[in-house]
């Protein structure tokens, strides 16, 4: 008896959840989006706004090839290295941009509070998988396209804890304001003969 009750109540625990909007993405047809667009470092007031720690952008027109970026990398990750490029600019006469290796980079953002220029910040993408070591380096070049993020959806924080707003499957969510009153009904009733049946051992014993 005792294992039928645990059954039970481990379907009607199951249940419950279910009908709790789910914290886990179903990745990749589901994208999670965050807040802000990534994490930005404010040189004049050195205040870091807040945000998400994803792929830098890189702003060629503002970058001066201080090589600030590299050296705070240096004994971090080492991930940051210069490299001439073909271009000039006005501010930078050496012609040196970062490039960044995200098979070694830990998403510090210490590069970012070391660019007194606004040139560098990181952006809220986070899908920079690859099948080779070389395609995780980007060039100056890669790092000044803007990604492109199909992100839609978002976090919820409400009393019963953190969820997502993706919506339950059709079915799923129609079947289970059904299923959870006959599990909490029939769990009732097992724990009813469960005390008759204990009621019974007392009287004999």
């Amino acid at each position: 008896m005792s294992t039928i009750v645990g059954i039970i109540k481990a379907l009607n625990s199951g249940v419950k959840h279910l009908a709790v909007k789910r914290f886990t993405l179903r990745y990749p047809e589901q994208k999670l989006k965050f807040v802000g667009d990534g994490y930005k470092y404010d040189p004049v007031s050195g205040v870091g706004i807040a945000g998400y720690k994803g792929r830098h952008m890189l702003f060629h027109d503002k970058c001066t090839g201080c090589q600030l970026c590299a050296i705070a990398c240096e004994g971090v990750a080492e991930a940051i290295g210069m490299v001439k490029v073909d271009n000039k600019w006005k501010q930078n006469k050496k012609s040196i941009l970062p490039q960044i290796d995200y098979g070694k980079c830990v998403f510090c953002g210490l590069c970012v509070d070391a660019c007194p220029f606004y040139a560098l910040y990181m952006t809220n993408d986070y899908e920079l998988s690859s099948f080779t070591k070389e395609s995780l380096i980007y060039t100056p070049a890669q790092l000044a396209v803007k990604a492109h993020m199909n992100q839609d959806v978002q976090i919820a924080i409400s009393k019963r804890g953190a969820s997502h707003s993706a919506e339950l499957p059709a079915p799923l969510k129609k079947a289970l304001p059904q299923a959870q009153p006959q599990l909490e009904s029939k769990l009732k009733e097992t724990q009813e003969d469960k005390e008759k049946a204990d009621d019974k051992g007392d009287t004999h014993g």
